[in-house]
């Protein structure tokens, strides 16, 4: 693993762009901002690693970021379109056909097969059953599961369940994927293996990813490694901090 790709920020398409995103929490006559006036982006094929302490507004960024949630101030662009002054069936549209979603804990279907969840996304948007079965397998493949595809999650390790998360983010071939602590969940080895895939996967099908993370060490295997402290987002030298 590691960051062997040669990404040109002059010809990298910017395909996801946050500006002055402020997040606002308010009770009673206290406001608290997790998030203060935050610029973001990231390039097409462009691993992206966010550190933070616990607390620090990771999550909250990525949930703006995929339009799961809105922000007190300031706008994301996705694919080129301003999103928040789109209507929720519009911003639900642009969000499935554009961006996958891999969490901390997988959210897998437990009365259906490794291949059925991956499916799914393909089959609430209309896909032809075999079309969606054959793309399925193919990027359970991908992630090492070719032979895991009819077995349920409580057949599944730890580790596979979140293969399975993976590709089911995959399956609709979004040009980025936020990851939220995918490996924090797992041990060491199982984490290492997970995020290895991460890697292969951004490099042979040119999918971005952003990755919510509190390791360094996972921070300075990405192409740019940015950090959150009191709200504000501060971009981090991988020279300096490897």
């Amino acid at each position: 693993m590691g960051n062997d790709r040669d990404l040109d920020p002059d010809v990298a398409i910017e395909i996801v762009k946050a500006t002055k995103i402020t997040r606002s929490f308010v009770s009673g006559s206290s406001r608290l901002d997790v998030l203060d006036s935050v610029d973001f982006s990231v390039r097409e094929g462009e691993i992206v690693a966010v550190l933070g302490a616990s607390g620090a507004g990771k999550s909250t960024l990525l949930h703006i970021l995929g339009a799961l949630d809105r922000p007190t101030e300031g706008e994301v662009w996705i694919d080129g379109t301003a999103i928040f002054s789109l209507s929720d069936d519009q911003i639900a549209e642009i969000r499935n056909r554009t961006i996958g979603f891999v969490f901390q804990f997988h959210h897998l279907l437990p009365e259906f097969t490794a291949v059925e969840n991956v499916m799914m996304p393909l089959l609430i948007a209309r896909h032809d059953h075999r079309e969606a079965y054959t793309r399925a397998a193919e990027i359970l493949g991908d992630v090492g599961l070719a032979e895991r595809l009819e077995h349920k999650p409580g057949e599944l390790s730890g580790g596979e369940q979140q293969r399975v998360a993976v590709a089911r983010a995959l399956v609709r071939r979004p040009m980025v994927v936020l990851a939220d602590e995918p490996s924090g969940n797992l041990d060491r080895g199982n984490g290492e293996a997970l995020l290895e895939i991460i890697w292969q996967l951004s490099r042979n099908h040119g999918v971005a990813f952003v990755v919510v993370t509190h390791d360094e060490e996972i921070g300075r295997r990405a192409d740019r490694m940015v950090r959150l402290e009191d709200g504000q987002l501060v971009e981090l030298n991988q020279e300096l901090s490897a």
